[in-house]
């Protein structure tokens, strides 16, 4: 779905990309639920759906730049950039706090989240268009991207602060259980 959005996107025929982005969305908020509902949720599945979030987000931001690099009608460089730099924000918003949390922080500290990213980029397009000559969506993408870079800022000075409150605590315990990737692992040498 999100290389069929992507395609119709970089045509400029956005008001179709908006539609399967919306329903790619609407799938990404129910999966995790009825995974949860019906005892079917799993760590592994966590961690796919977030890797697929990035994934969306890409085709979303990038096939965005494509659009204003190949337009005839709304070519922008600037608007690449913006972009572009809206796209790194984003990964970096996901990356902070992955990486958080992975210290055992709960970064969830921010302006603008995912689902309000995704909002803000599908239902304007989806009423509007490029109407104004693309106005409307140069000012939603250059928004979260100023929005984003705040938040990556924002996150950082969340871990920087909490990581300082915890300087003369001592340091949290590493796991030395083997992930489940390497306890399947067979020693070197050996076949079934």
């Amino acid at each position: 779905m999100v290389a069929a959005a992507l395609a119709f996107a970089t045509r400029g025929r956005l008001l179709e990309a908006t539609i399967i982005i919306t329903l790619c969305a609407l799938f990404d908020v129910l999966d995790g639920t009825v995974a949860r509902r019906s005892n079917k949720s799993s760590t592994f599945g966590a961690f796919l759906d977030s890797t697929l979030d990035r994934v969306a987000d890409g085709a979303l931001l990038g096939g965005l730049a494509v659009f204003y690099a190949i337009n005839p009608r709304h070519s922008n460089m600037v608007m690449v950039v913006v972009c572009l730099a809206g796209l790194i924000g984003a990964y970096l918003t996901s990356y902070i706090r992955a990486r958080a949390e992975a210290l055992g922080l709960d970064a969830k500290v921010g302006m603008v989240q995912r689902p309000e990213r995704i909002v803000l980029l599908s239902a304007p397009q989806a009423f509007f268009g490029l109407v104004f000559n693309g106005v409307v969506l140069g000012l939603i993408v250059v928004f979260l991207t100023i929005t984003a870079w705040i938040t990556v800022v924002q996150r950082m000075v969340f871990v920087y602060q909490q990581t300082n409150a915890r300087a003369d605590a001592p340091p949290l315990p590493l796991t030395t259980e083997k992930s489940f990737w390497l306890r399947r692992r067979r020693p070197t040498g050996t076949r079934p």
